[in-house]
């Protein structure tokens, strides 16, 4: 699990090129830096359940991205706040157990 506070890293991973996968990731954070805000709790993974296969619980974060480093013309303290599921997320910097 992350932590507040915790810089992550979306996962560069394009499942969608292979078949068809219901991908809840927004395509334009995929291998972007954020800051977890906090963990939602954990919930029934929707890419699992969208094809109606059993569905393990998953932890859901609030990651926040400075918007300029996504879009160029976002104003410098414009910021991104998106739900996303701990599978998509990879820590950056020092080493997790």
């Amino acid at each position: 699990m992350f932590l507040a506070g915790e810089t992550v890293r979306v996962k560069d991973q394009w499942p969608e090129a292979t078949g068809p996968v219901h991908i809840r990731t927004p395509w334009y954070v995929r291998g972007l830096e954020g800051e977890v805000v906090r963990c939602l709790g954990e919930f029934s993974n929707p890419e699992d359940l969208a094809f109606a296969r059993p569905a393990e619980k998953r932890p859901l974060y609030h990651v926040r991205f400075l918007k300029g480093a996504i879009w160029s013309e976002a104003k410098p303290d414009d910021e991104l706040l998106i739900e996303i599921f701990g599978h998509w997320l990879e820590p950056v910097g020092q080493e997790r157990p």
